[in-house]
Formats: structure tokens, sequence, C-alpha cells
């Protein structure tokens, strides 16, 4: 559940402190579950009472993306009331996970005998007619039919509905989540703006506004969700994480923390009661929480948390050594740790294709920044095969992978470009990076490839041009600590005292209690040298 920029084409992926986290409780020897912190949902359905209030924590559920729990409340609403034809719609639409991975042929099929189940059972009201017929617009018979093409389907029937339903926060909320999976975050917006007005407790409504938020330039439109999501349904691992993405995009890193190690918490707290097998959502949390310690330079904490990887109850020894790979890439990129980079073990050939580009890709980068010209050559090589491999990957599944070389070739490249004294080519290759990576944005835990060109124009010693692009990528992804520090050395070599001091302090601010990073030092000691200087904000935050 790792987001980088490899991973792009296939996921939109794409929460407030430990203290209100409650573990959900069983309803006696249920299998689903019934608890009033999922958020408000009030899902009216022409069922019996008792098969009512299941129906309501069941969709509460399938608004906070914990499925597998959904499906099973769902089939308890169905043994309450076998007649009631929304239940099989329910247990449908917890097979489609709209912004994580796409319904396999047999869970289509899956999904279609459901559809059928509802159309037999028999819809009793016009409008729980068309929710059925929206889904089944989705899973329709067509083995060639594309993913795109369902998609659209069931969202232009969500359309339908909502327009005849326009009091229906749940249709309002699950046709915007829709044009999120189309991509339309604006139209989205639109939407769960004025619903979130009228409804802040629903966690749909939540839920697809923070999603629909998630990018560079949208996410100050999704703040006020954040803030409110976790509060409504902290029964939620998910929605305990979700906020912490607006927190990445604007920087707020010492809420993202207190979001992903309630998150944590809570998932671990699921598993091991036997509620629900959480470990994914656990691991991807801690994700977000390594990159927030790093960015706040609490390297001891971020080294805790891959250390903690151990810990995850339920996670396999494969999993596990995935994750240690990956955490520990990023921890040898964020801290510029070069050797250590160059040294990552390869994952094996025949596991998961995202992990071999992004191991390749820290490899190759480590290699050549520390002067390691034939290695890094090697492990391009490498990454080249690796990503070549995942498009056809991708092309077999029925994704349309973006044409060309990725921005994550071309900004290894870069760097081997420059390992081989190629420096001019090496700021072309980097701008071009820059160029690409622009109309969608930087990965949410990704470094920016402006960010790199700063690194780029630094070590070749045009500090003004460095800080240019160090500006740009913090207007982009604020709060870095790279760009942040980068920006401060660049500032002194280009003889911009009073921006030197302001990008320091910008740097002290938004280090954690625990801060260790070395380079932290040099800021106090600047500041020091400095007192009357004016100490303001360049910190977002």
């Amino acid at each position: 559940m790792r987001v980088s920029k490899l991973l792009v084409a296939l996921l939109v992926f794409v929460p407030m402190t430990a203290s209100i986290v409650r573990p959900g409780q069983r309803l006696g020897n249920s299998a689903a579950v019934e608890s009033a912190h999922l958020g408000q949902v009030h899902f009216a359905v022409s069922c019996s009472p008792p098969a009512q209030k299941s129906f309501n924590t069941a969709v509460a559920l399938l608004h906070n993306f914990q499925y597998e729990e959904a499906s099973k409340a769902f089939g308890e609403v169905a043994e309450q009331d076998t007649h009631c034809a929304m239940a099989y719609w329910g247990k449908a639409m917890s097979l489609y996970e709209q912004l994580w991975d796409f319904p396999s042929a047999a869970q289509l099929k899956q999904g279609r005998e459901y559809i059928e189940k509802a159309e037999q059972a028999g819809a009793k009201t016009e409008r729980e007619r068309l929710y059925v017929a929206a889904a089944a617009a989705f899973y329709q018979d067509g083995s060639k039919l594309s993913h795109d093409a369902r998609t659209r389907a069931y969202s232009k029937a969500m359309q339908s509905l909502y327009a005849r339903y326009p009091g229906d926060v749940n249709a309002g909320a699950f046709y915007a989540l829709s044009l999120v999976a189309l991509g339309q975050n604006k139209q989205a917006i639109a939407i769960l703006d004025k619903l979130f007005a009228q409804y802040p407790g629903n966690p749909g409504v939540d839920h697809y506004l923070i999603h629909a938020s998630d990018s560079p330039e949208l996410a100050p439109y999704g703040l006020a969700a954040a803030r409110n999501y976790a509060k409504i349904a902290p029964d939620s691992a998910h929605a305990l994480h979700m906020p912490s993405h607006i927190f990445t995009r604007l920087g707020y890193w010492q809420e993202s923390i207190e979001s992903n190690l309630a998150s944590a918490a809570a998932a671990a707290a699921a598993t091991k009661s036997g509620r629900d097998n959480e470990q994914g959502y656990q691991r991807h949390a801690l994700t977000f929480l390594e990159y927030a310690y790093l960015q706040s330079g609490q390297d001891a904490d971020a080294r805790h948390v891959i250390a903690d990887l151990a810990t995850v109850p339920g996670v396999s020894r494969t999993a596990l050594m995935e994750d240690h790979a990956l955490f520990q890439a990023t921890y040898d990129l964020e801290t510029h740790a070069w050797k250590d980079a160059a040294a990552l073990m390869l994952p094996p050939a025949d596991g998961y294709l995202g992990d071999q580009v992004e191991i390749c890709w820290t490899r190759a980068i480590g290699a050549a920044r520390r002067g390691d010209v034939a290695g890094a050559r090697q492990d391009f090589r490498k990454l080249k095969g690796a990503y070549a491999a995942m498009h056809a990957a991708m092309k077999k599944q029925g994704y349309n992978p973006p044409p060309g070389e990725s921005v994550l070739q071309m900004e290894a490249e870069a760097w081997l470009d420059d390992a081989e004294g190629n420096h001019g080519q090496a700021v072309k290759t980097m701008q071009a990076a820059v160029h690409k990576e622009g109309p969608d944005g930087v990965d949410i835990l990704g470094m920016p490839a402006q960010e790199m060109l700063g690194d780029l124009l630094l070590e070749r010693r045009e500090p003004s041009q460095a800080l240019a692009a160090y500006q740009a990528a913090l207007k982009e992804s604020p709060n870095r600590f790279d760009a942040l520090y980068g920006a401060t050395h660049a500032a002194e070599l280009a003889g911009n005292v009073e921006q030197a001091h302001l990008y320091y302090a910008s740097l002290l601010k938004i280090c954690g209690p625990h801060a260790d990073r070395n380079e932290l030092q040099r800021a106090k000691i600047y500041l020091a040298q400095r007192p009357g200087a004016r100490a303001s904000g360049l910190a977002s935050r």
C-alpha cells in the first residue's frame, strides 16, 4: 500500500491523537461490527427495523473503506431480512474498491451474482432500484469492457440517481467518489463541499473530500475535512490515517505524526482482536509516519518505525522484507546516506515489480551521488528493465501507463550523467523530469524533481539557480527538510543573508522536539550569530 511515483498510473491513493482510539466491538457472536464511532450514517431502506440499523453500520464501514467488514455487515443485513435487496447491493459494492484495486474477473462475476440476487429480491422503492441499477451498470456482463468503461457507466448512473434525489447525502457522496475515480477531482470537490457544510458527520463526505483534495494544488480544500474526519470515525484505522494525506501535502508534520500513530494503534488493535485483518492499514500508516519523522528532522524516530515493522501483527515474512527494503530506501534517500542507498538489497526477481523499480532507482541515485559510475550504470540498466516489465504487466491488466521515459528514470539518468561528468546534460535531463512531473505534481511521499534539480545545481556551485529550484519545490511540497536546508545553503552561497536566515528559522520551526538531524546544529549556530535578524515564517505552518 505504498505510494510512489511509479504507481500513479495504477492508484489514486492515495487521522487525532492516539488517545481517541477506541477499538470496535462485536455484536454478540455476529461477524459484523456496529459502532457509534464510524460516523453518522442514515441510509433509509425498505427493510426490517433491525436490518435498517445494521445497514447504516454497513454503509458507514463502506464509506470508511473497511471493505471486508462492510461485506460481513451487509451479509448480516441479508440474514436479518432475506428480502432486503439493498443488502446484496452492499455486498456487490464491497467488492469495488474504487480508488484502489480494480475487481478481478472472479470478483466481477461475484458482483454480478449479488446484483442478480438484489434484482430477484425486488427493491421496493424507485430510489433503491436506481442504486441497484447503478451497481448493475458497473458489473454488467462483458469481458471486453475496459476498467474505464465500467467506471464511467457507474458514475453516469449515480449522477442520474443524485439528480433525482438531491437530498440523499449518501448518493451525493458515492457520486462524488466515482468522479474522483475518474480523475474529475474539482467536480467532486464542488459536490462534497456543499455536503460537508450540511452533513459534517457523514464519513463518506469527509473521506471522499480528502481523497478529492489529495494533490499539491487542491490540498487546502481538504483541510477542514481532514481535521474533522478522525473525530467522527475513530473506530476506523483508515479514517484515522486519511487526514495525514492533507497534512503531508501541506507540510504539517506533527499533525501527520499524531494521525498515523493513532491509525497504526487502531489497526493493530483490530488485527489482534480478530475483528479484522488490518495489517495492511497499519503498514500504510507507518509509511506516512516514517516520512513525517524524516521531514521534521527526527531521524532516530524514523529508524524506530523501520524496526517496528517487525512487530506488526499478522504481517507475512515476504511483506516484512519488502517493506523493510522500501522504508530503508526512503530513509537513505531523505538523509543522503548514499553509500547505504547504493548497497540496498534488490528484491527477488519474481517479487512485486513496483518494489524492484523503486529499489533500483534508489540504488542508481545512491551510486551516482557517491561517484560509483559503474554501479550507477548497472543499476540504471536494471531500473529500465524493471520499469519495462512493470509497463507490460500494467497493459496486461488493462491499464494504460504513460508513454515514454518515467520521471524516475529521468532522475536516475540525470545523476548518472552528472557522475560521468556530463554536467550540462545532467541539468537538461533533470529539467525534463521536472517538466514531466509538472502536470500531475509530485507524489505524496516523493522527493520532487525540482528539489533534485536544486541539489544538482547546488553541487555545480550555481546557488542562485539552485535557490529558485528549491523555492519552486517548496511551493509544491511545503516544509520538506531537504528543500528547506538546500534553500538555506543556496542563499548563503548566493550572498543572500536575509533569505538564508529566514529559511534556517523555518527549518527549526518545522522540526519536532526530538529532532536530531545533524544539519540542525548548523542552523542553530547560524541563527545564534545573528540574534537581531528578523525571524519570520517561510514555513507554511
